[in-house]
């Protein structure tokens, strides 16, 4: 029988994220990692069995308006399913949680951000009302949107 749980991240589990993406050749690791111990990013890991699959973040300040407007937006950061476990709706079911939870929290706006090439993530975002568009340009890696929904 499979046993599926969402539930947040602790700092002393973090190195098992690796299990989803590759941590050594991500250079904000540590920066992602700082930001969950201070408080500012909380992390929800996607499991089975107790195996992690999926993760998504809610991130309460970025320092950037677009993203980020205390006690009023809220930006969603690191959605990311294991490639082996893609296209099984896992990314749906992390993505309506952490907009439950972030309508729970009190926020009335979420964003996220999505590089314009990934059409996968794009049409989710889009599905689930990410459809205001505040930004479309590009950055050093490449074209992106910053997409925002209301809550």
């Amino acid at each position: 029988m499979k046993i599926i749980k969402i539930e947040p991240l602790k700092p002393e589990e973090y190195d098992k994220c690796s299990n989803i993406w590759n941590m050594k050749a991500q250079p904000l690791a540590q920066k992602w990692l700082d930001e969950i111990k201070k408080g500012n990013r909380l992390v929800y890991i996607y499991k089975i069995n107790g195996e992690f699959i999926g993760e998504g973040a809610l991130v309460l300040d970025t320092g950037d308006p677009d993203y980020t407007i205390k006690n009023q937006r809220i930006y969603v950061s690191r959605m990311i399913v294991k490639k082996e476990y893609r296209n099984q709706g896992i990314g749906s079911e992390i993505l309506e949680f952490l907009i439950k939870k972030a309508k729970n929290m009190g926020f009335s706006e979420m964003t996220i951000g999505v590089d314009k090439d990934n059409v996968n993530a794009l049409h989710l975002y889009k599905k689930y009302g990410f459809t205001e568009i505040l930004f479309d340009g590009a950055d050093e890696y490449g074209e992106y949107f910053k997409l925002m929904k209301r809550i």
